[in-house]
């Protein structure tokens, strides 16, 4: 299956599963009253506004490249999962000012019945299976966009927890703990908020890549028999892909074929991690006289052959 067809299609299941829950906390909210259930069904709320924004954003993400986008429009991905914290924020604002105000007044509804506490394990149950499946989703596609989502659901197993404690201390007797519950649950929207924010935004400002994949990439430029080093290399995230360059040392006996051989076998090699999109190589002939120290790829270089010795 393409990666196109892989995350429209979790985007669409995310969308019909939040949608779900949306409808039975709500009509389950109507019934008891319950603050927990109430601000979980917000929350469902939101992460349905989200997912729907979610299909939208991987619609246009997954389209193929054009005249104006030559790369595609996979960059688009990162701004899609900072509108997915808005989103998240302004949930739990609504859902911790609820519960303020209910623990303020001093007067929380005692929940009734058994349904508030089903619907919170069965929403449990579901956000953990989104949760794993929106994970090996975004590690199979390199999606930032489902990555979020992911971390959305892993975080709502806890706050339906947290709601489920408080329905259950409502229910024997403890009224308070229902609005206090509420509580947890926006504390856990917000910081659902955070994170997203924190894994977009070193797509968008171009930072490095994690240190095991720096050290991939010098591995395998330095794996090719021909290459005697290699110096100012620069891996950077443009969008949730990896652009690479990097200037190879090569004897200046090659003719220009087999430099360009050289060239492009190195560059494929290091394209062929799934999380890069592009590599640039410069060979540099020794008789130029740009071989240089580069002291990080010498880091890099001794990192790798101590974890080869362990």
């Amino acid at each position: 299956m393409s990666r196109r067809s892989a995350l429209r299609r979790v985007g669409l299941l995310v969308l019909g599963a939040n949608l779900l829950l949306v409808a039975a906390k709500g009509g389950v909210y109507y019934w008891t009253g319950s603050l927990a259930v109430g601000s979980e069904a917000v929350n469902s709320l939101a992460d349905s506004v989200y997912s729907f924004v979610i299909v939208a954003g991987l619609y246009l993400t997954t389209r193929p490249p054009d005249f104006e986008h030559p790369h595609g429009h996979e960059r688009i991905e990162p701004f899609v999962s900072l509108f997915i914290a808005l989103g998240i924020f302004a949930a739990g604002g609504a859902v911790l000012y609820q519960a303020g105000t209910a623990l303020v007044d001093g007067s929380p509804e005692v929940s009734r019945g058994p349904a508030a506490a089903g619907v919170l394990v069965a929403s449990g149950i579901i956000k953990y299976v989104l949760y794993r499946y929106c994970l090996r989703a975004s590690e199979a596609n390199n999606s930032p966009a489902l990555a979020a989502t992911a971390v959305d659901n892993r975080n709502d197993i806890l706050t339906a927890s947290a709601a489920l404690v408080g329905v259950l201390g409502s229910l024997a007797g403890y009224p308070i703990l229902d609005p206090l519950a509420a509580v947890v649950v926006a504390v856990g929207i917000l910081y659902t908020g955070v994170e997203v924010v924190r894994d977009n935004v070193d797509y968008l400002v171009g930072a490095a890549p994690p240190e095991e994949l720096r050290v991939e990439i010098i591995r395998r430029a330095l794996a090719h028999p021909d290459v005697e080093g290699a110096h100012d290399v620069i891996a950077h995230y443009v969008g949730p892909e990896i652009d690479v360059s990097l200037h190879i040392e090569v004897e200046g006996d090659r003719t220009l074929l087999e430099a360009h051989r050289i060239e492009t076998e190195v560059a494929q090699s290091i394209s062929a991690l799934p999380e890069v999109d592009e590599a640039f190589v410069h060979v540099d002939p020794k008789e130029a006289g740009e071989w240089k120290p580069d002291d990080e790829v010498n880091r890099l270089v001794g990192r790798r052959v101590r974890d080869d010795e362990e």
